[in-house]
C-alpha cells in the first residue's frame, strides 16, 4: 500500500509537470502568432502612411497647378482687354479716316462738277497749282497767331545726366501741363513719366517716376508727346506712326507716312527715321527722301487722325544733319562734323517762305559730342536737348517777323 501511494504521487508529479510545460509551449506559440500579427499590422500602418503623404503630395501638386493655371489664365485675359481696346482705337480711327476721305470724295465731286470742260495753258494751269499751294500754306494758320522768329541761343542749362548715350527728353507743350517724360535708348517700349521738373532732377527719380509699358516699341529719338498722346515711330517697320494714350496705354491711331523710312533723317543720327515735332502751329513729321538727294521732307500732320495736312520738299541736306526742330512752322536744321564739335543751325525752311538760312549760321554752345534730339517747347520758348547722356535746355531768343527782315 505504501509503494502504491508513492507511485501514484509521482504520476500526478509527473502529469502536472507536463501539464505546465503544455500550457508553456501553448503560451510562447501565443506569443509568437501575437508578435507575427503586430509586425504585421505595423507593416500595414507605415504603408498607409506612405500612401497618405504621396496623396496629399499629389493634392499639392495639383493646387499649385490649379494657381499657376489661373494666374496665366488671368495675365491672357488682361492681355485680351488691352486687345480689345486696342481694336476699339483702331476701328475709331479707321471710322474717322472712312469719314475724312468721304468727304474729300464729296469735295472732290462738286469741284468736278463746277469745273467747265474748258482747255487751259500749261502757264496758266501751272499759276493755278502755285496759287492752290499758296492757298494752303495760308490756311494752315488760320486761327493761330505765330509770328515768332528765333534770332540766338541765350544760355544753356545742363539738368542733369541719365540713361543711354541716346535719347530724348520733352515736356507736354498743353497748357497746364507740367509733366516730364523720359525716352532711354533708341529702341524700347517702356518710358519714364514725371510729375514736374523738380520730380525729374530728384536724386531718387527714376524710382519715383511712373514706368509707362507701350504696346509696341519705340524706334530713333525722333517722338513727340502733345495733348496727353504719344507719338513715335514703331520699331521693326519702315514709316509707321503710332498714336498712343499715356493714360490708357493703347493705340489710339496710326497711319504710314509715304515715302519715309528709306533713309536716316539727320546721319549723324542713324537710328531716327522718322522725326516728330510740335511747335505752336501743332504736330509735324520730318523724313529725309533718297529720291531728293537725300533732302528733307517737312509734313503738317494732322494730329488727331494722323493724315497728312500738306507737304514740303526742303532744300535742307540730311547729311552731317544731327537733328532738327521747329518754331512756327519754320524748320530749323542742326549740323556737326561727323567727328564732333559746335552744333549749329545752317538750314531754315519757312513754310511761308518769309524765311531763308542767312549766310552767317546760328551757333549753339559748346556741347560734349552731338545731340541726339532736340524738343523745342512753344510757351517755355526752351529746347530740351540730349548731348552724349546729359539733359540739357537751352533758353533761345525769339523775335517777331516783322522785325527781322528776310536775307
Amino acid at each position: 500500500m505504501l509503494v502504491s501511494a508513492v507511485t501514484v504521487m509521482r504520476t500526478w508529479r509527473l502529469l502536472w509537470t507536463l501539464l505546465l510545460l503544455k500550457q508553456g509551449v501553448s503560451y510562447s506559440q501565443r506569443m509568437t502568432q501575437e508578435m507575427v500579427m503586430m509586425q504585421y499590422l505595423e507593416g500595414r500602418i507605415s504603408q498607409l502612411e506612405d500612401r497618405l503623404s504621396k496623396c496629399d503630395l499629389s493634392v499639392q501638386n495639383y493646387e499649385q497647378k490649379l494657381y499657376d493655371f489661373s494666374k496665366d489664365l488671368r495675365g491672357k485675359l488682361g492681355g485680351l482687354q488691352a486687345f480689345q481696346n486696342e481694336v476699339r482705337g483702331q476701328m475709331e480711327g479707321v471710322l474717322s479716316r472712312v469719314g475724312r476721305v468721304e468727304r474729300e470724295l464729296e469735295y472732290l465731286e462738286a469741284e468736278k462738277l463746277n469745273q467747265p470742260c474748258v482747255d487751259i495753258e500749261d502757264t496758266l494751269l501751272e499759276q493755278q497749282v502755285q496759287e492752290e499751294q499758296r492757298k494752303q500754306k495760308d490756311q494752315l494758320d488760320l486761327g493761330r497767331d505765330c509770328d515768332t522768329v528765333l534770332s540766338g541761343v541765350k544760355s544753356l542749362k545742363i539738368v542733369k545726366r541719365e540713361g543711354e548715350a541716346q535719347g530724348s527728353w520733352m515736356k507736354d507743350p498743353t497748357n497746364g501741363s507740367a509733366k516730364v517724360y523720359f525716352f532711354s535708348g533708341v529702341k524700347n517700349s517702356t518710358l519714364l513719366e514725371f510729375s514736374s521738373m523738380k520730380a525729374f532732377v530728384g536724386a531718387n527719380a527714376t524710382q519715383t517716376a511712373r514706368r509707362v509699358q507701350l504696346p509696341f516699341p519705340w524706334q530713333g529719338t525722333g517722338h513727340a508727346v502733345y495733348r496727353g498722346f504719344l507719338y513715335y515711330h514703331r520699331a521693326g517697320s519702315a514709316n509707321e506712326v503710332l498714336k498712343v494714350s499715356l493714360r490708357h496705354r493703347t493705340v489710339s491711331d496710326r497711319a504710314l507716312l509715304p515715302g519715309a523710312g528709306r533713309l536716316p533723317a539727320y546721319s549723324l543720327s542713324p537710328h531716327t527715321y522718322l522725326d516728330l515735332s510740335v511747335d505752336e502751329l501743332g504736330l509735324w513729321a520730318v523724313h529725309a527722301d533718297p529720291d531728293l538727294g537725300g533732302n528733307l521732307v517737312l509734313t503738317k500732320l494732322d494730329e488727331g487722325a494722323l493724315g497728312a495736312e500738306h507737304t514740303w520738299d526742303t532744300p535742307c541736306p540730311s547729311r552731317d544733319a544731327e537733328t532738327a526742330f521747329l518754331v512756327c512752322g519754320t524748320l530749323h536744321v542742326v549740323y556737326n562734323s561727323p567727328h564732333g564739335g559746335r552744333s549749329s543751325v545752317q538750314c531754315l525752311y519757312d513754310i511761308h517762305d518769309s524765311l531763308h538760312a542767312g549766310d552767317t549760321p546760328l551757333f549753339f554752345p559748346k556741347s560734349y559730342a552731338a545731340h541726339a534730339s532736340m524738343r523745342y517747347h512753344p510757351k517755355d520758348r526752351q529746347l530740351y536737348s540730349w548731348d552724349e547722356g546729359y539733359q540739357t535746355i537751352y533758353k533761345l531768343e525769339t523775335k517777331k517777323k516783322g522785325q527781322m527782315a528776310p536775307v
